[in-house]
């Protein structure tokens, strides 16, 4: 088996005029996100997802992947991981060039998986899960004025028994809309908050005393990726578990996270962090240093599906008999077709469960007139 063809689809939706969500660093109005298409000589279609503009995609494929895609056997996808390090040397674990190889990792173990008739999680190894917990991503910061307790209530008439809100605007803010969160969700809810690294250190540690009292799961991006130190300063203040992820790229970026011991919680993007070949290694490493993994997903349906495949094959370490913390998956609650419309057979989070699918690769298919509509480069 070989790989014949290699296809790069930007897709994108623009949200109506004064209707744009975003968390404490602004507001946006475009979901945008591009796909990778791969074929075999027999036909065989994989799909992937690079979190990353189009056009950018498109000129690191070409640059620097295309040649050895095209021909490679998709089985051999994890060198291709490795090789993105070591040529392009100096720049192999840049967010682009991490985004295209994640993509097309992705799309060649939904082949492998096709190929041999397991959901992609079964190849994974680890442990296997046929459902998972979803956690509602709520609570933006929105254009339109809405009463903040909003979504919080749409999402417990969803069915959800956990959410990570939004905050970061000011210790003040952040506790009511915390208090207003814990108050709906009820005391046996998770909930996670995500500063999306707004606060500098002193900050952040202001904020995190002051919602202690709430139960919060994790915090999520308290300061910028770049400030090592300053998440080491949190770290050593406050007893909430940290959280990040989402911003680091490739396995080097989350052995530095991991071997600092600066978070409990890392969160790998499936359409950044390499693929599913760098978020094996990836959680790998995170489990030997008994550090939890939970994927970032704010991605299309694509980058969803392979999160899920994911999810379900991260190892229960140190847990045994008895599990005190399931494994989660972050559910975007924001309006976005990219997720719901792409698929034939969308991802139901509702009652609170979320099934992994059992049909071969990532278990999905495309709904061609959604990706029609779409795409941008028509």
């Amino acid at each position: 088996m070989e790989i014949t063809k290699l296809s790069v689809i930007p897709i994108a939706y623009s949200l109506p005029d004064g209707d744009g969500v975003g968390d404490a660093r602004g507001f946006g109005h475009e979901r945008e996100t591009t796909l990778v298409r791969i074929t075999t000589d027999d036909g065989t279609v994989g799909w992937g997802e690079a979190f990353a503009p189009g056009s950018i995609v498109e000129a690191t494929v070409d640059e620097l992947f295309r040649d050895d895609v095209l021909g490679m056997d998709p089985f051999d996808a994890p060198s291709l991981a490795e090789r993105s390090y070591t040529d392009p040397y100096h720049f192999g674990g840049s967010v682009f060039v991490q985004s295209a190889l994640s993509a097309i990792d992705v799309a060649c173990w939904d082949i492998v998986g096709q190929t041999v008739g397991r959901p992609v999680y079964r190849l994974l190894g680890g442990t296997e899960r046929d459902s998972l917990l979803p956690y509602a991503s709520t609570m933006y910061y929105t254009e339109r004025d809405r009463p903040i307790e909003e979504p919080i209530e749409v999402a417990v008439a969803e069915g959800f028994t956990a959410a990570k809100i939004k905050i970061g605007t000011g210790t003040e803010a952040d506790r009511e809309r915390v208090r207003v969160a814990r108050n709906i969700l009820g005391d046996d809810a998770r909930l996670m908050v995500d500063m999306n690294g707004n606060y500098r250190p002193r900050q952040a540690i202001e904020t995190a005393k002051a919602i202690a009292d709430y139960d919060i799961t994790w915090i999520e991006e308290p300061v910028p990726p770049e400030n090592r130190s300053g998440y080491r300063e949190i770290k050593q203040r406050i007893d909430t578990p940290l959280a990040a992820g989402e911003a680091h790229y490739g396995r080097f970026e989350f052995k530095r996270l991991i071997d600092d011991r600066t978070v409990d919680v890392v969160q790998p993007n499936l359409a950044r962090c390499g693929g599913l070949s760098e978020a094996r290694v990836i959680a790998d490493m995170a489990t030997t240093e008994n550090v939890a993994v939970r994927p970032h997903i704010w991605n299309s349906a694509i980058g969803l599906a392979a999160a899920v495949q994911f999810a379900a094959s991260v190892s229960e370490y140190p847990h045994t008999r008895n599990v005190p913390d399931p494994m989660m998956v972050e559910f975007d609650r924001s309006p976005n077709p990219l997720r719901d419309d792409l698929l034939e057979s969308p991802f139901d989070p509702s009652g609170g469960s979320l099934d992994v699918p059992q049909e071969p690769g990532l278990g999905i298919e495309i709904d061609a007139d959604a990706l029609e509509t779409y795409r941008t480069d028509r």
